[in-house]
């Protein structure tokens, strides 16, 4: 009964709770000694039993070092006192075993599971985290060029003005409502009777869309069979990476003015290039971005592989290949 308050600190103090229990447990063995008295029997011993258990599974590294050496003095002090014979003592020694091996073996677990707890929410951050930058750092770069061609058409060509601005809201546009979207997706914790409506991946096909023609840069796009069948992953793969590189193009290029995209199946892989005409000698170096390492990440989860870098004639190119068939 003095031992059992002990039990109650178990988890947030394993050792004080087991220097108390066992200190106990000693005292005892002391008393039996000196007054002869007799055994305290196994059901009052569980209770620092448990306590063993419990420095085990919640203790630190430091914490089991010390309290295993203390509990082997108790054990030895104990079996000392009762004259134990080597029967005795191989039993006890054992059962005392298997209460530290099921600590164990429960903390191997417990870390376990929470390793792939932190795992699953890694790769949860790092998915939000590109999708976030892949789709709106697209539109809010397409805003930020229109918005700068539009300072300088407004003194030159003020009937251009209007243009510019419905460019700008139209990009606009696309941004809250992708945000809308993304936000009304994770709000949804799947207990509501509502339902997300959850809008298709943009693939190839949409590609097409990111063509332009009468802005600067032109954009390009050539895709040999905007109806070739890809799995769902890949599809939206190949857009989301010819989006970034195009953006990367329109931030980071010098002097550029055609961003070509082009999309062709080779047997079981389907290869995306993105190439620019912008100057590549040194200059101002930009700001360090996510935008290169998304693309990378895309690519290897579909176990595919992307290159980036200047080219021989001038320029940027990326190129990406992905197995038809992946699944992320």
């Amino acid at each position: 009964m003095a031992v059992i308050p002990a039990l109650l600190w178990r988890r947030k103090r394993p050792l004080v709770s087991t220097l108390a229990g066992w200190g106990v447990a000693g005292l005892l063995s002391v008393l039996q000694l000196t007054v002869h008295a007799e055994d305290v029997g196994l059901y009052s011993m569980m209770v620092v039993l448990v306590l063993l258990y419990s420095l085990v599974r919640w203790g630190s590294g430091r914490e089991m070092v010390l309290g295993a050496a203390f509990v082997t003095v108790v054990v030895v002090l104990g079996m000392s006192v009762s004259s134990a014979g080597w029967v005795d003592v191989f039993g006890g020694s054992v059962l005392l075993l298997l209460f530290v091996t099921f600590a164990v073996v429960f903390r191997y677990r417990a870390d376990l599971w929470h390793r792939q707890r932190q795992d699953i929410r890694n790769h949860e951050r790092l998915a939000l985290a590109r999708e976030l930058h892949d789709t709106i750092a697209h539109h809010i770069s397409a805003i930020a060029v229109q918005a700068q061609a539009g300072g300088v058409v407004a003194g030159v060509q003020p009937e251009r003005a209007a243009e510019v601005l419905a460019a700008i809201e139209v990009e606009a546009s696309r941004t809250l409502a992708e945000m809308r979207a993304m936000v009304r997706v994770l709000r949804e914790d799947g207990r509501g009777e509502e339902t997300v409506a959850y809008s298709p991946q943009p693939g190839v096909a949409d590609l097409l869309a990111l063509a332009r023609a009468d802005t600067i840069p032109a954009v390009e796009v050539s895709v040999d069979d905007p109806s070739t069948r890809l799995a769902p992953a890949v599809d939206a793969a190949i857009y989301r990476l010819a989006q970034e590189s195009l953006t990367n193009a329109v931030r980071h290029a010098r002097g550029v003015t055609r961003v070509r995209i082009d999309v062709r199946r080779e047997d079981n892989a389907v290869r995306l290039r993105v190439s620019d005409d912008g100057q590549t000698e040194p200059g101002p170096a930009a700001e360090p971005g996510f935008g290169l390492l998304g693309m990378a990440e895309r690519a290897q989860l579909l176990s595919g592989s992307l290159l980036a870098g200047p080219t021989p004639e001038g320029g940027w190119v990326v190129e990406a290949v992905l197995p038809t068939g992946a699944t992320a």
